[in-house]
């Protein structure tokens, strides 16, 4: 177990900033950075990152934390996985306290699919470089492409022997359990290798870790696929991959491009010739997923296609989804017979470069119309079809303004009334809107028909019919009707409920005060800190919290005070219970900030303190409107008391309680005073 004094320096050490500009393009928007989330799909950024208080805050999905906690979600690290990645990356020498066998065994389970992927990558290397066959055949290979021997070791490739099993008996031989081979897909079921007489390929995931391979064979003339791919794992995702992004997201994010190509040997022999801010689909159709990935980084896109015009029609209409993702994508087509690798090695770098940025790359509608109008000629027939297909990529773009621009440039060249085009493509988008609407609708139905049965089958006692949906849902086996014809749902009005009490209200603001400004100074010349004077005046009611996190909060601040101990913002931002860090986070953050033009530009200087600054005053008013909250309960408590006392014939002591009732009143009077509240009798 890593001990508490490197934990300590850990997160001492590492800023989020820096830790997340590896995965997000982040732009700076006045005191925060802010970039679109890695963790769902969004066109306007709403993820944002202080560099002050070193913690991250998505503003749409609502996840945040500190560095930790963004490579626990990004990268699904265990705790202490994300804390070494951290050391590893600051250079910090990690210290560990005596652990228990069950716990390292743990620890090894959770990187073992990393191990033996890494294990299976080092072997396939020492195949290429130290086998007379892996030279040979491998090695030569590699180098007729051009690539040098620090490429072949950076992207680590290498070379699979044709044997039965041997890379399966020398992973077993090094203590390497036979499931995961399996699981990993690096044997087969009968115990055999699954990648023989091939060329390996090294998939990394952001953070550089081996997630899957890829191997192309090296015989000719036989019936087997030309490139193979590990199966899907926990650990790997195809649709979410992209081939060489662990390499090319800095260059992409400096560049403001990303340059999107086929296959992997395109992607190695650019980056080796110095062109790094390129990708690969991995021979797969490009996803939402490998998008999104993109997105992150640049909203700019560069596709080259081979120039092979057989297969250029049917890959344009891949990129439409790019269009939805509101990227802006240009096209680049390769001489005829060419694909990247070979156009680079044919002509050199600087007239490789010269060609992509320049006349050739061609904006993806503009190109797609240019082809479209050529296979169609003068046929009316034909024509009146590409502009459909045309508009239909059009009706893709998000932004409306882009939209116009290119409705207005393809009337030019289709010779068509520019107001009919804009009707065509106003019914695409209406129609690709509903058509959305209908997919998210069915996923809906979809999962919650997962959750019925997973609920069913966790009470199997209980018989259902239908599955407890909302009122006016009907399961698709019960009727005729496609799933985007079912009859909509009629939904029951339900009451509002409010997320917090007024009471709760004012119990988090005690604890957002307690954890923003706790450790600041109150009062100078009694050196009373912030939390100790709103510690002191609650004291007696501190009890009465309604909200159970809000009081194990403040009981232990108080205890951090009866200690001595520093109270900040990172003790609560880092602190081990995961409830009291999301709060502290959510309670730290805010989707607003002042705008420096107020200053700047209009020269209009702000009346009071900022926020950060102003708790002094925050503090006070704040504790007022506590305990005028629960001196109102009390009171309130006290007089059902002398209700109960009077109606039992009890006077005297009725009489006492409406001694004690002008005292709280008093005090809950004079607390409404200094706030100007008015009590509702």
């Amino acid at each position: 177990m890593i001990s508490e004094k490197t934990v300590q320096e850990i997160f001492e050490t590492a800023r989020v900033e820096d830790i997340i500009q590896d995965y997000v393009s982040l732009k700076r928007r006045g005191v925060n950075l802010i970039g679109l989330c890695p963790f769902h799909n969004e066109k306007t950024p709403s993820f944002t990152v202080s560099p002050a208080k070193n913690i991250y805050k998505c503003f749409g999905c609502g996840k945040g934390g500190n560095a930790v906690q963004f490579l626990m979600e990004h990268e699904q690290f265990s705790y202490p996985e994300a804390l070494r990645h951290l050391a590893g990356k600051y250079g910090i020498e990690i210290e560990e306290d005596e652990v228990s066998p069950e716990e390292r065994l743990r620890q090894q389970r959770a990187d073992s699919l990393f191990l033996v992927n890494d294990f299976a990558k080092d072997y396939y290397q020492k195949q290429l470089f130290e086998t007379d066959m892996g030279k040979s055949i491998g090695l030569n290979y590699f180098k007729e492409r051009g690539f040098r021997e620090e490429t072949i070791k950076k992207f680590g490739l290498g070379y699979a022997p044709d044997g039965r099993d041997v890379f399966t008996q020398t992973a077993k031989q090094a203590s390497y359990d036979p499931e995961l081979l399996k699981q990993l897909g690096l044997t087969t079921e009968f115990g055999r290798d699954f990648f023989r007489n091939r060329v390996m390929f090294t998939i990394h995931n952001l953070s550089g870790k081996v997630v899957a391979l890829a191997g192309r064979i090296m015989a000719k003339d036989v019936k087997a696929p030309k490139y193979i791919n590990s199966p899907e794992t926990e650990i790997y995702h195809k649709s979410k991959v992209l081939y060489g992004a662990y390499f090319a997201k800095g260059p992409i994010r400096k560049a403001d491009e990303c340059i999107l190509v086929e296959g992997y040997t395109d992607v190695i022999s650019l980056h080796q010739a110095g062109i790094e801010n390129v990708v690969a689909s991995s021979g797969t159709s490009l996803t939402t997923g490998q998008i999104h990935l993109i997105k992150r980084y640049t909203s700019n896109v560069k596709v080259l296609f081979d120039g092979d015009s057989a297969g250029i029609k049917a890959a344009l209409r891949g990129i439409d989804m790019l269009l939805e993702q509101d990227l802006n994508v240009r096209v680049v087509i390769l001489p005829e017979g060419e694909d990247p690798d070979s156009y680079l090695q044919k002509v050199g770098t600087t007239a490789f470069q010269e060609y992509i940025n320049g006349p050739e790359a061609k904006d993806f509608i503009l190109l797609k119309a240019d082809l479209l109008l050529k296979e169609a000629g003068s046929d009316p027939i034909k024509r009146a079809g590409l502009i459909k297909e045309i508009v239909s990529s059009i009706a893709r773009i998000p932004d409306p303004l882009k939209r116009s621009l290119f409705v207005k440039e393809c009337s030019r060249l289709f010779e068509v009334d520019e107001d009919l085009l804009i009707n065509e493509t106003n019914k695409a988008v209406a129609s690709q809107m509903k058509r959305r609407q209908q997919e998210k609708e069915i996923e809906r139905r979809r999962q919650q028909r997962m959750a019925d049965r997973a609920r069913q089958q966790s009470f199997p006692g209980i018989e259902n019919d239908f599955p407890t949906q909302e009122p006016g849902y009907f399961p698709e086996e019960d009727h005729g009707f496609p799933p985007e014809q079912y009859p909509e749902p009629v939904q029951e009005k339900k009451p509002k409920q409010s997320s917090a009490t007024g009471h709760e209200f004012q119990e988090k603001d005690i604890v957002r005060i307690l954890i923003s400004s706790g450790g600041e100074i109150y009062d100078k010349e009694e050196n009373i800190t912030v939390a100790a004077y709103l510690l002191e005046n609650i004291e007696d009611v501190i009890d009465d919290f309604d909200n159970q996190l809000y009081k194990a909060i403040a009981h232990e601040c108080q205890e951090l005070l009866a200690q001595g101990k520093e109270m900040s913002s990172k003790y609560f931002l880092n602190h081990p219970d995961q409830k009291i860090q999301v709060l502290a986070v959510n309670l730290l953050t805010s989707p607003y900030e002042f705008s420096e033009n107020w200053f700047n530009k209009w020269e209009i200087f702000l009346n009071q303190k900022a926020p950060d600054n102003n708790f002094k005053k925050d503090s006070h008013k704040a504790l007022m409107h506590f305990r005028l909250r629960k001196i109102t309960r009390i009171c309130e408590k006290n007089m059902k008391k002398i209700k109960e006392l009077s109606d039992a014939g009890d006077h005297e002591e009725a009489v006492r309680y409406l001694q004690v009732q002008k005292k709280l009143t008093d005090i809950r009077n004079d607390l409404a005073a200094q706030l100007g509240a008015v009590i509702i009798k």
